[in-house]
């Protein structure tokens, strides 16, 4: 990403270089000419904003901690872009001395009020150039804190959304876990009414031998006792 922005970098130094050259020629020619390099300025001027746009783009996908550095150096380029069209909007309506009289003549006092007229007018759009090129920035500036509003909610809706299922996933574990430990209750208390059960039988049991027993003894010793008195 960074060598995309360098090789940008590149292509600017070398157009800037190139416009600048044209545009200190611009005065020193009349006529068709003129003409001819003016357009092809804003031609290159052209391509050059072109640039900066691609500049601006790529510096927006680089992250958020190496994006200062090349914000610093496109703000730098901004710079340099408003004085070339500053220069190159003066250089429009600018004569060297010959071009002047020669296009001129006796009516170089006129053409000297209405050139001040045009500079005047010129300041005005370039004031008002500014401020929207202040409108711009800001309206980028609110757009880079959107995009990471915006990536710090979707970081925190994944965040809530995994909290989320965690707790789906711990409710259906204590589900499990209360289904489990029912049934363990449950058992508990079959074999508990088991063994009172089978401690009750065996208690019967006891009762009933013992009580056999002493019948049986009972009936025995009866049993001697009328043998006895027969003898």
């Amino acid at each position: 990403m960074s060598s995309d922005f360098e090789a940008y970098e590149q292509d600017f130094g070398t157009l800037t270089a190139e416009i600048t050259n044209k545009i200190g020629r611009i005065p020193k020619l009349g006529g068709e000419e003129k003409t001819q390099l003016v357009l092809n300025v804003d031609k290159q001027l052209e391509e050059v904003r072109e640039l900066m746009e691609q500049m601006d783009l790529e510096v927006r996908e680089l992250p958020i901690q190496s994006r200062g550095m090349y914000q610093s150096r496109l703000k730098s380029y901004k710079g340099e872009m408003d004085k070339l069209e500053k220069d190159f909007k003066r250089s429009r309506i600018a004569y060297s001395d010959e071009v002047r009289n020669e296009l001129l003549g006796e009516d170089a006092g006129s053409s000297e009020s209405q050139r001040a007229h045009l500079l005047d007018n010129t300041e005005k759009l370039e004031r008002s150039s500014r401020r929207l090129d202040a409108g711009y920035q800001i309206a980028v500036e609110t757009e880079q804190v959107g995009q990471e509003i915006l990536a710090n909610l979707h970081t925190d809706r994944e965040k809530i959304q995994r909290s989320r299922d965690r707790l789906r996933e711990t409710d259906a574990n204590l589900g499990k876990s209360s289904r489990i430990l029912t049934g363990m209750l449950r058992r508990i208390i079959q074999n508990r009414v088991l063994v009172f059960v089978l401690g009750a039988i065996i208690l019967i049991t006891i009762i009933l031998a013992i009580y056999f027993n002493r019948q049986k003894a009972f009936f025995w010793s009866t049993l001697r006792q009328c043998n006895e008195e027969l003898d």
